[in-house]
């Protein structure tokens, strides 16, 4: 189709092509980035200060939980050397004819799956001396038990000198001795000339002593016992195999079901002659801390991300106020509302990402650097880093709607008027 004109005819545009010309062009994802990290190149100075803001905000989220969790695994630690997850299992006293384990109870027990270990200590009835020339009668107030093995780890005991008992030892006269059995019986540490290798008498024998153990608070009976190997009380002292405590333990979740079937499996005939001690108060306060640092983590976390977000509100909302003159320009050259907000709340999240980084690395050197000053088990709990860097670009998306939404609403010609 043409139009007549003056000077001849004029070709009229093909109505696709004039649609084509009217629909709104899309920003690449490579242009809408390069343009919301205009501000920050532009402007660095204030935009460090801008992510500082949010930089210090995850930061303190990342510090607050990390230093309570390195400091609360610090005190589970201490919590679970204090028996969390160990039961005794003893025969019920005072019953005629007396009440005994059964010789395989041990392992009967280490088939319940919750499980994770089981020793064992038997009373042998026997009286210990410092030697033959003491009163026969006097036993210095001091247990001789047969033990097995793999009592030392299941009690969290350990040997101060010498050696623990072995499968070769274990079936020769020797003896390891509590704290408190070694001071009564005059075997003393190495450096004034005592501890392993003196001699002890059992019954009318003579045991060796092989090693000395440092105090167990969780059992202070073992403090005051000889240890004799379960071969060797069986050979020497006359001892019937029947263990008189069983030390168990179970996973820390599982310990109340443990509990509840331990009679019936360790004497299926006659489960009320057995007693099972109850789970450690011990297990109470670990669960009842871990409540309570779960609660502090969430409160912290989500102050330390409001201030944040409110930084990076102020910041974008200043930018825009300030930048009118831009937005204006762009306007009329005929950028649309749209791509308008996209650049603006581009920036504002990456304005937030940087300062997210940032606060991340700052808050992982901080806890790290503080949990090893005082020797704790570094824990940075993963939840807290991956919230550290979503949560920054969160707060960025949600801070820059307002101030996106109010830089697209500028009509041109007032933006321009600014100049």
């Amino acid at each position: 189709m043409t139009t007549p004109t003056s000077t001849g005819t004029r070709q009229t545009p093909h109505p696709r092509t004039a649609r084509e010309a009217a629909r709104p062009v899309r920003l690449a994802v490579a242009d809408l980035l390069g343009l919301g990290l205009l501000g920050i190149r532009t402007r660095r100075t204030r935009a460090a200060l801008s992510a500082l803001g949010i930089a210090i905000g995850i930061a303190t989220m990342i510090v607050v939980t990390g230093i309570p969790a390195s400091s609360q695994a610090r005190l589970m630690r201490e919590l679970a050397a204090l028996g969390t997850n160990m039961l005794e299992v003893r025969a019920l006293p005072d019953q005629d004819p007396p009440a005994l384990l059964p010789k395989e109870s041990t392992g009967m027990v280490r088939r319940v799956g919750p499980v994770t270990s089981v020793s064992a200590v038997a009373n042998t009835h026997a009286l210990v001396r410092r030697s033959d020339r003491t009163d026969p009668g006097d036993g210095s107030g001091l247990t001789v038990l047969a033990s097995q093995l793999d009592l030392l780890p299941i009690i969290n005991a350990r040997v101060q000198h010498g050696s623990w008992l072995t499968p070769a030892t274990a079936r020769f006269p020797t003896v390891v001795l509590g704290a408190v059995a070694a001071t009564r019986l005059g075997v003393v540490d190495v450096s004034t000339g005592g501890g392993p290798g003196q001699q002890v008498m059992i019954g009318d024998r003579w045991f060796t002593v092989v090693g000395i153990l440092a105090g167990v608070p969780l059992l202070p009976e073992i403090d005051r016992s000889v240890l004799v190997g379960w071969p060797a009380a069986q050979s020497e002292l006359g001892f019937d195999g029947h263990p008189t405590v069983l030390y168990i333990r179970s996973l820390e979740p599982a310990v109340e079901q443990v509990r509840a079937v331990l009679p019936e499996t360790v004497s299926p005939e006659r489960p009320a002659d057995v007693l099972v001690s109850r789970p450690s108060d011990a297990l109470a306060a670990k669960r009842a801390t871990e409540n309570a640092f779960s609660s502090l983590f969430l409160a912290l976390a989500a102050v330390a991300l409001l201030v944040g977000g409110i930084g990076v509100a102020n910041t974008m909302v200043i930018s825009v106020l300030e930048r009118r003159s831009e937005i204006g320009l762009r306007r009329a050259l005929g950028a649309n509302r749209g791509q308008i907000r996209g650049q603006f709340l581009t920036e504002s999240v990456a304005l937030a990402s940087l300062g997210g980084i940032a606060g991340t690395l700052l808050g992982l050197a901080v806890t790290v650097g503080y949990a090893g000053y005082h020797h704790w088990p570094v824990v940075i709990p993963l939840s807290s880093t991956l919230a550290g860097l979503g949560g920054a670009v969160v707060v960025g998306m949600v801070a820059g709607v307002y101030p996106s939404m109010r830089a697209a609403a500028l009509p041109p010609t007032e933006a321009l008027a600014s100049v």
